[in-house]
């Protein structure tokens, strides 16, 4: 996931307006609330407070993934220039453990590995989460290898423009991230804030790669540890999450894919239940025992229709809210191939539709955030509903 800012309007500051209420009630610790009652328990439960965050939150989904090739520091920097309250970070283990910044550790498609003549012959196939892929993997390659390839932009096709950045930046480990949102919180006097997933954390245990541990050692050795630290920490298996509830203190956030899927680790360990049971009251309960949010796919939170554009919300803020779990969905992009069909403009995929319209429509079901590829756009679609 990623996104993006860079201008500071509508981000630094709660301003009065209907969501000003809603932003006090989610997130501020201690404060008097007006209405959602089940955040308010969430807050008194937990202790975790998120008073410098707006409500609702932009989260720059890979960085400004939008705009340069994800998970880079060139992206993420972008993204917070751009003034994203927060910052995505997908991690994935080296063949020597160390913690390294890829949506997938399939980097085939997001590195030029390709053209290294050298690691030919680590092109392979395997089963990841029950799906097969053939390419090169981070688990195949010491951290010092993986620091001679350039990262490139993962979807040319759509994004040409981002090619242009193409092999300007290398592939960050998780601690070179720390160090930098260190030195910009000293330069701007204020915390980074980042939004750290775990991926594919079943897979990489069986490996002897597990990525709970080493993720929380850098924690600590950084100071974002604790429950005022500024970041979440996610996974689409909640025994990742669960994992890291026992080492760790900070807000930690359940992601959640399709209605009929299951989580890989349920998969794993027989458990029957899909998405679908998890978003139940029942399951968003079980869920707020160990984590203080969610984060679901977008067509949770407003399903579509047939043909492609938007239905008729469902009950999952209210029921989320009322188990005192924060939501904070993924993934609003400008692009036309990502829109709901009733938002797109034209018909080159690749062109901008009506993201604003978009963002409004998800901003109204209550939502706490909203991951974006595109941090500009999705503030300033922030600032209008803030201010309507």
């Amino acid at each position: 996931m990623a996104t993006q800012k860079s201008g500071r309007s509508g981000s630094g500051e709660q301003r009065p307006g209907r969501r000003a209420v809603l932003g006090a009630a989610v997130l501020g610790a201690g404060t008097a609330v007006v209405g959602l009652p089940g955040v308010a328990r969430a807050d008194a439960k937990h202790g975790h407070g998120h008073k410098d965050l707006p409500v609702p939150t932009v989260v720059a989904h890979r960085g400004a993934s939008g705009y340069r090739p994800e998970h880079t520091l060139g992206s993420y920097q972008l993204a917070l220039d751009m003034g994203a309250h927060v910052i995505e970070q997908d991690i994935v283990p080296t063949k020597d453990g160390h913690l390294v910044c890829r949506h997938e550790n399939d980097i085939t498609a997001t590195t030029d590995v390709a053209a290294h003549p050298e690691f030919a012959s680590r092109k392979t196939t395997k089963s990841v989460d029950g799906t097969s892929y053939t390419g090169w993997f981070t688990e195949d390659f010491t951290l010092a290898e993986l620091k001679t390839l350039r990262a490139k932009e993962r979807i040319p096709g759509t994004r040409q423009r981002n090619i242009l950045y193409d092999g300007r930046w290398d592939v960050p480990t998780l601690e070179e991230v720390f160090k930098w949102a260190d030195r910009q919180g000293r330069e701007r006097g204020k915390r980074i804030w980042l939004h750290i997933e775990t991926k594919h954390p079943t897979y990489f245990r069986k490996l002897g790669l597990g990525l709970e541990e080493p993720l929380a050692k850098l924690l600590r050795k950084y100071g974002r540890h604790k429950k005022s630290s500024p970041n979440f920490l996610q996974s689409f298996e909640p025994s990742s999450i669960q994992r890291l509830n026992k080492l760790v203190d900070p807000p930690l956030v359940v992601l959640l894919s399709s209605a009929s899927s299951r989580p890989w680790d349920f998969v794993e360990a027989g458990d029957p239940r899909t998405v679908a049971d998890l978003i139940k009251p029942e399951g968003l309960q079980w869920m707020a025992s160990f984590a203080q949010g969610i984060g679901p796919t977008l067509d949770l939170v407003i399903p579509k229709k047939p043909d492609g554009s938007l239905g008729t919300p469902t009950t999952l803020v209210k029921d989320a809210h009322a188990a005192g779990l924060i939501l904070h969905p993924y993934t609003m992009r400008n692009e036309n191939t990502f829109l709901p069909a009733n938002f797109k403009k034209g018909t080159d995929p690749a062109a901008y539709g009506d993201a604003f319209g978009a963002f409004k429509a998800y901003f109204e079901t209550g939502i706490d955030g909203i991951f974006s590829d595109n941090p500009d756009t999705a503030l300033l679609a922030r600032e209008d509903f803030v201010n309507s």
